[in-house]
């Protein structure tokens, strides 16, 4: 990546991204973000950037049986994975996935979805990255998600 702005991409930031950037059926998962995370905290050894967003529950996502279908989970770890790497960069820069892979680990129902998006490795032409999709009901993990983005000219 070439030069980052000194101003961090904030929540503002990732709404307004939401809003303009994404195809109108991913608005239609009433994604809302929860927290950016851009800067490293104090003494971390581990830490890596990312973004929590929340697809709230509806009947409209779920299939057969009242469980959040599979299709709306992988649209939320996708979503949440790129603006998670926006933040990592400090700004918008267009972005395609190459590759998820999604390790489905139980159903959820009734309950809103939280997707904890990490970047792995943020770089010039790929980057790469994490999301752990967590029932807000009782915090119990849904799903494992790991990607790959090929980061486009701007």
């Amino acid at each position: 990546m070439s030069s980052q702005p000194s101003a961090p991409f904030g929540i503002a930031d990732a709404r307004r991204v939401l809003g303009d950037v994404f195809a109108p059926w991913v608005r239609d998962l009433g994604l809302s973000v929860e927290s950016i995370d851009f800067e490293p905290p104090p003494n971390a050894s581990d830490w890596q950037p990312g973004a929590v967003l929340r697809m709230a529950f509806s009947d409209r996502l779920c299939r057969h049986g009242g469980v959040v279908c599979g299709q709306a989970l992988m649209a939320l770890a996708d979503t949440s994975m790129v603006i998670a790497i926006l933040a990592a960069g400090r700004g918008y820069r267009p972005m395609t996935t190459v590759d998820q892979t999604t390790h489905f680990m139980r159903a959820v129902s009734s309950s809103d979805v939280l997707a904890d998006a990490k970047v792995v490795r943020l770089g010039r032409t790929m980057s790469f990255g994490r999301v752990t999709l967590l029932s807000a009901t009782d915090n119990k993990p849904v799903a494992m998600v790991s990607s790959a983005f090929a980061m486009l000219p701007g």
